[in-house]
């Protein structure tokens, strides 16, 4: 088999990240079926699944795109710019993460996953929240866990709107 350059491997995962994501918005999570995917992407299904092992895998890969993308809205422009990025997104990509939101709900281990798709954003906007609450940039007389828990809901929330079509 000849070795493909990492810019080429890079090229083929963006390919397919893009067409999956075209996919699931257009018919959702469930009804992105692997028929729809090779159609969005353009790619025979051995050629999709050579790079990520099934669908779960390849919706997982999107989600820790959208985190990498989030948090790094969050850290340079604030929770204001976080809430304008959520206003901007397609409303039909924001629905598929509601659309899941009950099959991650009554299975445990698939909302393990989806919080393990991106531990080290995790770990940073903890750290980015502190500084802040050193800072004075949130208050500090309220716990910082409720300060996130807050902002999760206002952010979910703006998320929400934008997938119902509200903006």
């Amino acid at each position: 088999m000849p070795k493909v350059s990492e810019a080429h491997l890079e090229a083929r995962w963006e390919q397919i990240r893009d067409g999956a994501r075209r996919a699931f918005a257009r018919h959702g999570y469930h009804g992105a079926t692997v028929a729809k995917l090779e159609q969005e992407i353009g790619l025979s299904r051995g050629a999709i699944f050579n790079y990520y092992p099934d669908k779960w895998s390849l919706f997982l890969a999107l989600v820790q795109s959208d985190r990498h993308r989030f948090y790094d809205t969050l850290e340079t422009e604030g929770l204001e710019g976080l809430l304008r990025l959520l206003t901007e997104e397609s409303p039909e990509w924001l629905a598929v993460y509601f659309e899941l939101a009950q099959r991650l709900r009554t299975n445990p281990k698939l909302l393990e996953e989806l919080k393990d798709a991106a531990p080290e954003e995790a770990e940073q906007s903890l750290t980015l929240f502190e500084s802040w609450q050193r800072d004075g940039v949130v208050r500090g007389d309220v716990s910082l866990e409720t300060i996130i828990h807050f902002m999760n809901v206002v952010a979910n929330g703006i998320a929400l709107g934008t997938s119902l079509g509200v903006r």
